[in-house]
C-alpha cells in the first residue's frame, strides 16, 4: 500500500498550497479541539454515569452485557464496512491505468486529481472511518437480534409449511437478514467507492466511444456485482421463509397465491440469481460484458414477471372466482396459529340466556349479587381524593386510580386507591429554585384508599361520598403501618438530590404518617436513607453529574456534600425498563402495600412480530381505550405484533426504587433473555406470599387478548372467511372515538363454569360487528394466588344477541324521563353531572347494567365529584336511586322504604312473622322484611368496622348473609306459587 501514500509519477506536481494565517489555524484548531471534547466529555459522562446507575440498583451484570454487546458489534461491523470499503478503494487506485488518453473528459478531470492526489491517504482513511461509523452504528441497534440468536432456544412447535422450529423464524431469520442486508449495502458502498477511483483515474471513461472500462476496473466492479447478486440470491431464499410472516388483504401468513405462484417464484429467482453471480464472476477473467448483462436482464424480467404478474394471475383467475374454498386451509392456518400466539386457544365459551324479566320477587337475589359492585369510578374521582386527601398543594394522584383487594376485618375489600405523590407543579413559582426543586422537595407520602363499593353510614340522603380506606384523619388506616415515603413514583421529579453530613439539619419536607386532620397535618423534615441512588460525595462524580445534567450547582451547591446521592430514572416503568430493556412493560403499574413497604408492581411481557402464521396488528390498536394514556411497547422496532406473553412480574420498591423481576410465564423468548442476562430474572418460586395476593391479571394483555378473540372466536374457515359470526370490542359511551375499557369485578361464574362466588375478575364485553346490540360477556380470572384457575378466559355468548350493548343502554339512560327529570333538577339547582363507568354484570336470568352518576358543583375551583346516583337497566327496565339497593328496587318495581316493624329479629318476629318465629304475609312482604333486616345488619357491620371491632364486624356480616339467603329463597319461591295459580 506504499504506493497509494506516494506521489504519483504521472502527475504534475502541484504549486505549494498557501499556508493559512497561523492565528486562523489556531483557532480552527481550538474550535475542532473544544468540539471534541465537548462530545467525548459528554459521551463519556453518559456511559459513566449509566454504570454506576447499575451498580447502585444491584444490576452491573445488565450494564457490563449491554456495553460489551454493543461495542463488540459496533467494532466488527464498523470494522468489516471500513476495511472492505478501504481496501477497494485502495485496489482501483493501485490498478488505475498507467496511461490516459488525452480526451475533453479526462482534461477536466485532471483539476481534481490535482486537489485529491495529496490528500488520498486521508480521503482514504476519513471515507472508510465514516462509512465504518454509520455502519457500526446500524449494528449496535441490532444488539436484541444479536442476543436472541445466540441465546434462542426451540419453541417445540413447527409452522405449518416449511417444517421449522418456531424458535427459526422469532430468532435466527431477523439475525439472518440483517447479515445479507449488511453484506449488501458493504458491497454496494464498496462498489460506488471503487467506481469513483476508478473514473477520477481512468479506469472508468464514460464520454469513451469503446473499452470505457479498462481490465482492472471489469475485473473489480464484476467481482463485486457478483457478490451482490449472490447475496441477493440467498436473500431471496430466506423471503420464502417471510411468507409465514406477510401481511396480506385477508389474513397474516402464506395464502394459496404465495403458496402456489409466489413461492416458487422466489425458488426460481434464487435460481436465476445464482447464475447471474457466476457470470459475473466468470467475467473477471472474459473481460466481455455480454453474458452478464444477460442473465441480470433475465434476472429483472423474471422478478417481474413472476414476482409480479404472474401471483396476480392466480389471483385473478383462480383464486377469486372461489375465493373461500381456495383460502380455506390458509386460513384455518391462521386461525390456529393466531389463537395460540395470543394464548386464547382454551378459552372457554359457553351460552349465557338474555330473556331477563324484571319482577319484585327478585330484589333480594339481584341485590346479594351486586353487593360487590364497584361504585367509584377510579377516573372520576381523582379530583376527590386530591380535595379531601390532598393535604397540600404540591401533592396530587395518577389521572387514573388503580383497583386492587385488600383482606380487611377479615373480608376481602376491593379499594380504589393512588400513591399521594410530589407534583412541583403545585410548588409556588417564587419557590421554584434549584436547592428547593433538588433538594427540598424530594419525595410524595402514603396511599390514599377508598372502599369500591361502600358509602358512610351517616351519608344516605344528602351525597353518597367515598368511605375512605386509608388516608389523613383518624381511623383511616385500615392497610396498617408502613413505610410511606414515596421517592419512586410515576409523578416523580427527574432528579433529587438527598442525604446529608452529620451536624446538619435536614432540609426534605414530609408530610409523615401523624394523622390529625386534613390541613392541620403538620409538616416535617426528613433526610433519605434507603439503599437506592448513586453515590455523588467525591468531586469526579460531581463532574460527571454536573456534564449528565448540565447543572453546575452539582460542584457549587452546599447541599451536595460528602454523603449526598442523586436519585434519577424515577419511574416505576423508566426503573424496570432499564433494568430490563427487552420487556415490553405494561402501561399501568399499580402501588400495593406489602410487608410494611409501598411496593409498585409492574407486568412484563415479552413479545415478537415473527410468529409465523399469527395475525398482525397494531399494540397501539389494540390496546388503545378511554383510559390509556401511554403504550408499554418499547422492545420492538415496529408498533405491530403477534405475539404475547406476560412473561414477568416486577416490583418496584416506592422509597428505594428496588427492582425485582419474577418469572411468571417461562415461554422461550424468556428463556434466551434469562440466557442472556443470567440473574436478572428470579424464579416464580420465590414470589413472596403477601406479594402474590396483589398480583393481578394485567390489562395490556387482556385488552390485545380481547381484540383478537372478538375476530378468532370463530374457528370455523368458512364462517371466518364470510365473517358473519364476527364481533368487536364496543366503543365507550361517554368517549367518543375510544373503546370502552375493561373493568375489574368480583364476579359470579354461571354453573357452566363452576358456579364459583365473588371471583375477581377483568371484565369486558363484546357486540357483533358494526352492531350495537351484545354478542358475548368475557372475563379472566384475576386472583393470582389460586393458580388453577388464574388466566382462564370464559365467555359467555348471547346465542340470539337481542340484548342492548352499552352503547344503547346509554341511550336508554339518556332518554328515559324518570331518570332525566331527577338529573335535571339537580342540574338546575347550580351543579353538574357526570357519568362513571358503564359496568355489565351477568346475574341470573341475564345481564344487569351499573352506572354512577357524579355530580359537581358549577363554576367552582374546589368543587369535587360526589356519587350522587345509581342507573340500572335489568330486564328491560331502567332505574334510578341514590343507591344501588335503591336503583335495583327503582327498577324491580319495589318500594324500598316500605316500613317492616319490629326490625330486626333472627326468628321471624315482627312484620312478616307471626311472633312464633314462622313467617306470615304475602311472599313479597317477607321479602322486604328480609331485606330490611340485611340491610340493618349491613350497617351494623359498616359501623363495627369504622370502630375496628372486627368480632362484631364479622357477627354482622354472616347475620347479613342469613337473611339475603332468607330473601333469595323466597324469591324462587315466588314464581312457583305463581305457576300453581295459573294451573287452577
Amino acid at each position: 500500500m506504499s504506493d497509494l501514500f506516494a506521489d504519483d509519477p504521472r502527475s504534475t506536481p502541484p504549486p505549494p498550497p498557501q499556508a493559512p494565517p497561523k492565528r486562523s489555524r489556531a483557532l480552527a484548531i481550538t474550535a475542532f479541539v473544544v468540539v471534541i471534547g465537548f462530545f467525548g466529555l459528554t459521551t463519556f459522562s453518559s456511559i459513566y454515569t449509566d454504570r454506576l446507575w447499575y451498580r447502585s440498583g444491584g444490576y452491573p451484570a445488565v450494564f457490563s452485557t449491554l456495553f460489551w454487546t454493543k461495542t463488540g458489534l459496533f467494532l466488527v461491523f464498523a470494522a468489516v464496512m471500513a476495511l472492505v470499503v478501504g481496501a477497494n478503494m485502495y485496489l482501483a487506485y493501485r490498478m488505475r491505468p498507467m496511461f490516459r488518453p488525452n480526451s475533453p473528459e479526462q482534461t477536466n478531470l485532471d483539476r481534481y486529481r490535482e486537489v485529491v492526489t495529496p490528500i488520498r491517504m486521508w480521503l482514504l482513511i476519513g471515507v472508510s472511518a465514516l462509512m465504518g461509523l454509520f455502519a457500526g452504528s446500524s449494528a449496535v441497534g441490532q444488539w436484541r437480534q444479536y442476543m436472541l440468536w445466540r441465546n434462542g432456544v426451540p419453541f417445540g412447535d413447527e409452522d405449518a409449511y416449511f417444517k421449522q422450529d418456531i424458535g427459526f423464524y422469532v430468532f435466527d431469520l431477523p439475525w439472518y437478514h440483517f447479515l445479507l442486508d449488511f453484506t449488501m449495502a458493504v458491497t454496494i458502498i464498496a462498489m460506488l467507492a471503487a467506481g469513483v477511483v476508478h473514473y477520477l483515474y481512468g479506469g472508468v471513461r464514460l464520454q469513451a466511444t469503446r473499452d470505457r472500462l479498462s481490465g482492472a476496473a471489469q475485473a473489480q466492479l464484476s467481482f463485486l456485482l457478483g457478490v451482490f447478486v449472490l447475496v441477493k440470491a440467498g436473500d431471496y431464499w430466506l423471503d420464502r421463509f417471510d411468507l409465514v410472516n406477510q401481511t396480506g388483504r385477508l389474513i397474516t401468513g402464506m395464502t394459496y397465491t404465495d403458496d402456489h405462484a409466489v413461492l416458487p417464484a422466489k425458488n426460481i429467482l434464487m435460481g436465476i440469481a445464482v447464475i447471474c453471480a457466476v457470470l459475473f464472476f466468470v467475467n473477471v477473467w472474459r473481460r466481455t460484458w455480454m453474458l452478464p448483462s444477460v442473465g441480470l436482464a433475465l434476472l429483472a424480467v423474471s422478478a417481474i414477471l413472476l414476482g409480479l404478474i404472474w401471483p396476480g394471475i392466480v389471483q385473478q383467475f383462480q383464486v377469486k372466482p372461489s375465493e373461500a374454498d381456495r383460502e380455506a386451509p390458509y386460513i384455518k392456518r391462521n386461525i390456529d396459529a393466531t389463537r395460540q400466539a395470543y394464548d386464547v386457544s382454551d378459552a372457554e365459551v359457553a351460552p349465557y340466556t338474555s330473556s331477563a324479566k324484571a319482577s319484585s320477587g327478585q330484589l333480594a337475589e339481584l341485590d346479594g349479587q351486586t353487593s360487590s359492585t364497584p361504585l367509584v369510578d377510579p377516573q372520576l374521582v381523582r379530583q376527590t381524593f386530591e380535595q379531601r386527601q390532598q393535604v397540600r398543594a404540591y401533592y396530587s394522584v395518577a389521572p387514573v386510580l388503580d383497583v386492587d383487594r385488600y383482606e380487611i376485618g377479615g373480608q376481602e375489600r376491593a379499594l380504589v386507591l393512588g400513591v399521594r405523590e410530589l407534583d412541583q407543579d403545585g410548588i409556588n413559582a417564587g419557590d421554584q429554585n434549584w436547592s428547593n426543586l433538588h433538594t427540598v422537595y424530594t419525595h410524595g407520602n402514603g396511599i390514599i384508599a377508598a372502599y369500591a363499593n361502600q358509602r358512610p353510614i351517616s351519608n344516605v340522603t344528602e351525597s353518597i361520598d367515598i368511605q375512605w380506606a386509608e388516608g389523613q384523619e383518624a381511623g383511616q388506616d385500615a392497610l396498617g403501618e408502613y413505610e410511606s415515603r414515596v421517592y419512586f413514583g410515576e409523578l416523580s421529579p427527574d432528579y433529587s438530590v438527598v442525604g446529608r453530613e452529620e451536624g446538619t439539619g435536614q432540609v426534605e419536607l414530609d408530610l409523615g404518617n401523624d394523622a390529625g386532620g386534613g390541613s392541620d397535618v403538620q409538616d416535617k423534615t426528613t433526610t433519605y436513607d434507603g439503599l437506592g441512588g448513586v453515590d455523588i460525595g467525591g468531586f469526579f462524580n460531581q463532574l460527571m453529574y454536573a456534564v449528565k445534567f448540565s447543572e453546575p450547582n452539582f460542584l457549587l451547591s452546599g447541599r451536595v456534600n460528602s454523603q449526598s446521592k442523586v436519585l434519577y430514572n424515577r419511574t416505576p416503568r423508566e426503573r424496570l425498563e432499564k433494568v430490563a430493556p427487552w420487556l415490553t412493560v405494561d402501561s399501568d403499574p399499580y402501588p400495593a402495600v406489602v410487608d410494611g413497604r409501598i411496593l409498585w408492581i409492574l407486568d412484563g411481557y415479552t413479545t415478537t412480530d415473527r410468529y409465523p402464521s399469527s395475525e398482525r396488528e397494531s399494540f397501539r390498536t389494540m390496546t388503545d381505550d378511554s383510559l390509556q394514556e401511554s403504550v408499554g411497547l418499547r422492545a420492538l422496532p415496529t408498533d405491530e405484533i403477534n405475539y404475547m406473553r406476560n412473561s414477568v412480574k416486577a416490583t418496584v420498591d416506592a422509597y428505594d426504587g428496588t427492582v425485582q423481576i419474577y418469572e411468571w410465564d417461562a415461554d422461550p423468548i424468556l428463556q434466551a433473555w434469562k440466557s442472556a442476562f443470567p440473574g436478572t430474572v428470579l424464579d416464580k418460586e420465590e414470589i413472596p406470599e403477601n406479594l402474590l395476593d396483589h398480583l393481578r391479571y394485567p390489562e395490556d394483555l387482556f385488552k390485545v387478548q380481547r381484540y383478537q378473540f372478538a375476530r378468532y372466536h370463530v374457528t370455523d374457515a368458512g364462517d371466518f372467511y364470510q365473517g358473519n359470526n364476527r364481533w368487536a370490542v364496543p366503543e365507550d359511551p361517554n368517549v367518543a372515538g375510544h373503546l370502552q375499557p375493561p373493568y375489574r369485578l368480583f364476579v359470579d361464574q354461571p354453573e357452566a363454569f363452576g358456579g364459583a362466588q365473588n371471583v375477581f375478575s377483568l371484565t369486558s364485553v363484546f357486540t357483533p360487528y358494526n352492531k350495537n346490540n351484545l354478542a358475548a360477556f368475557v372475563s379472566v380470572d384475576s386472583d393470582a394466588s389460586d393458580p388453577e384457575n388464574y388466566g382462564k378466559m370464559r365467555v359467555l355468548q348471547l346465542p340470539d344477541q337481542q340484548t342492548p350493548g352499552p352503547g344503547l343502554i346509554a341511550n336508554e339512560f339518556t332518554s328515559n324521563s324518570t331518570i332525566a327529570n331527577e338529573l335535571a333538577q339537580f342540574n338546575r339547582s347550580g351543579g353538574q353531572t357526570i357519568l362513571g363507568n358503564l359496568l355489565t354484570l351477568p346475574v341470573k336470568g341475564g345481564l344487569i347494567y351499573v352506572e354512577p352518576v357524579y355530580a359537581v358543583r358549577a363554576g367552582s375551583t374546589s368543587s369535587y365529584p360526589i356519587l350522587q346516583y345509581v342507573l340500572v337497566s335489568y330486564g328491560g327496565e331502567v332505574g334510578i336511586g341514590r343507591t344501588l339497593g335503591d336503583a335495583l328496587a327503582s327498577v324491580l318495581g319495589v318500594d324500598p322504604n316500605d316500613p317492616v316493624e319490629p326490625e330486626p329479629d333472627d326468628k321471624g318476629n315482627g312484620k312478616g312473622g307471626n311472633g312464633k318465629g314462622e313467617p306470615t304475609g304475602t311472599v313479597a312482604e317477607q321479602i322486604r322484611a328480609a331485606l330490611a333486616k340485611a340491610d340493618a345488619a349491613f350497617a351494623a357491620a359498616d359501623a363495627a368496622l369504622a370502630k375496628k371491632d372486627f368480632a362484631t364486624y364479622g357477627e354482622q356480616i354472616d347475620r347479613a348473609q342469613r337473611f339475603v339467603d332468607q330473601a333469595l329463597t323466597l324469591a324462587a319461591q315466588e314464581p312457583a306459587k305463581a305457576g300453581e295459580k295459573a294451573a287452577n
